[in-house]
């Protein structure tokens, strides 16, 4: 009896001690709700003064203040670190705010992050800014990229579609009103025509023109023809397309220009420079231009096809430079896109202000990507893994960069939401000849089907 009591005393802890592990392994998301997140808690709140100064965050204390620990106390006068805030738990992590102490700036404290992270247990550390003199630590207590699972409530617009998670649990919203044009470059597999899908069929769902390129004979873009305004599948029938659009786009600069044939006492809010000033019955609907395997378009085996290709670049620049005020954006997918591609093409990859970089099979890839705006995020597009398809590292012109990952979305999944939405396909009178034809529902066939291991798992 004894024996079997000692086995229940010793079992059971160690049996606690099993359960946790395996929690925190397969399941982060419970782990992190029901141990880490008071564990990491009472980490902060016990170390944050002795962290601060490790840290080197905190000012020696104002002349006043000096003072007054000096009359009310006998005290010795410590350094202050940084006010802080209520702790705020969210389903991921923590959230707290620090009002800056006077000379100090945001860049400290994320200097001092991966400090941070260590001291307080959890598995990343981000810092933004709020407002002068007020930052928020964004606490990540387990990795959010390894399975992803989108925030319930994301804020979405005209034009603003959420397609991947960002490192610090937050989404990542393609906002084409802000960044109108962007390039997506990954090897094969790497995940980047899951990225263009989660996106597309984002769009499919607001009224917005979808039109696509695609030289691989349609087999990206052709499951989503329901929802597509125009399809290329050929360098020929793309040549064709691309002056249809730059004339589209100069007809709707015609249309502004009209709008601006300003007469006397008319208000200053009816003024405008693009297509978002018109009134909304007379503005046209915005176009997105998907371009998959962009090399396709620049490489030449004749001189015919020589000239055909100088063409369509340049059509593609003036697209890219003239394109946003008339409501005309650009997403540009590719394996490499470099100088070597031929004329133009570091011009027009100059016109894209957003970068996402997947996988890429060199660090040169990673370059033509990201070394003209974030030259540190190249390293971190180098190092990303085979094993981990759909991540990402997302740049624009501001220098700002950080990591995503995009959810799995089969393609079947995606091709329903395309047909779902076939009635959305707003009225563009010059691409209704290059509408595709929506093939008819496949018939099912019994038998085994291989299925694809999900992007994110």
């Amino acid at each position: 009896m004894s024996e079997l009591m000692t086995l229940v005393e010793v079992g059971g802890p160690l049996a606690a001690i099993g359960g946790t592990v395996y929690a925190r392994k397969a399941h982060p998301a419970a782990y992190w709700a029901t141990v880490g997140l008071p564990l990491s808690a009472a980490r902060l709140m016990a170390s944050y003064g002795s962290t601060m100064d490790a840290c080197g965050l905190t000012v020696e204390p104002s002349r006043l203040r000096a003072l007054a620990v000096r009359a009310t106390t006998r005290r010795e006068i410590r350094p202050v670190a940084p006010r802080r805030g209520l702790l705020r738990p969210t389903s991921t992590g923590l959230r707290v705010r620090l009002r800056l102490a006077p000379g100090q700036e945001p860049a400290d404290v994320a200097a001092s992050s991966e400090r941070l992270r260590h001291a307080w247990g959890v598995h990343a550390v981000h810092v933004r800014s709020i407002k002068p003199g007020v930052v928020e630590l964004r606490l990540v207590g387990f990795d959010v990229l390894q399975r992803v699972r989108m925030p319930r409530r994301v804020e979405s617009d005209l034009l603003a579609v959420p397609v991947a998670l960002r490192e610090d649990a937050t989404a990542f919203v393609r906002n084409y009103r802000t960044i109108p044009h962007q390039l997506v470059l990954g090897a094969t597999l790497s995940g980047k025509s899951m990225f263009l899908r989660n996106l597309l069929t984002g769009l499919a769902a607001q009224p917005v023109a979808l039109v696509g390129i695609d030289c691989k004979r349609g087999v990206e873009l052709a499951p989503f023809t329901p929802r597509l305004s125009a399809l290329a599948t050929e360098p020929d029938e793309a040549a064709e397309l691309l002056p249809v659009l730059v004339k589209e786009m100069e007809d709707r600069y015609d249309l502004i220009k009209v709008r601006q044939g300003i007469a006397p006492g008319t208000p200053d809010e009816e003024i405008t420079s693009d297509v978002w000033g018109l009134p909304e019955n007379e503005r046209p609907a915005p176009v997105v231009l998907f371009v998959d395997e962009v090399a396709e378009l620049f490489l030449v085996a004749t001189r015919k096809d020589e000239e055909r290709r100088d063409e369509m670049v340049t059509q593609l620049i003036r697209l890219a430079q003239l394109g946003r005020a008339a409501g005309i954006y650009l997403e540009i997918c590719g394996q490499r896109f470099g100088a070597e591609l031929g004329k133009g093409a570091t011009m027009l990859r100059a016109q894209l202000t957003g970068r996402v970089c997947h996988r890429v099979n060199d660090e040169a890839s990673a370059k033509m990507a990201l070394g003209d705006i974030a030259p540190e995020a190249v390293y971190a597009a180098s190092a990303i893994a085979a094993d981990l398809p759909g991540l990402a590292v997302v740049g624009d012109s501001s220098g700002g960069w950080s990591r995503i990952r995009t959810p799995y979305l089969s393609l079947a999944d995606a091709a329903v939401i395309c047909r779902e939405t076939a009635d959305l396909v707003p009225d563009v009178p010059a691409l209704d000849s290059f509408r595709p034809h929506a093939p008819a529902l496949p018939v099912k066939v019994s038998g085994l089907v291989a299925k694809p291991r999900p992007v994110t798992e």
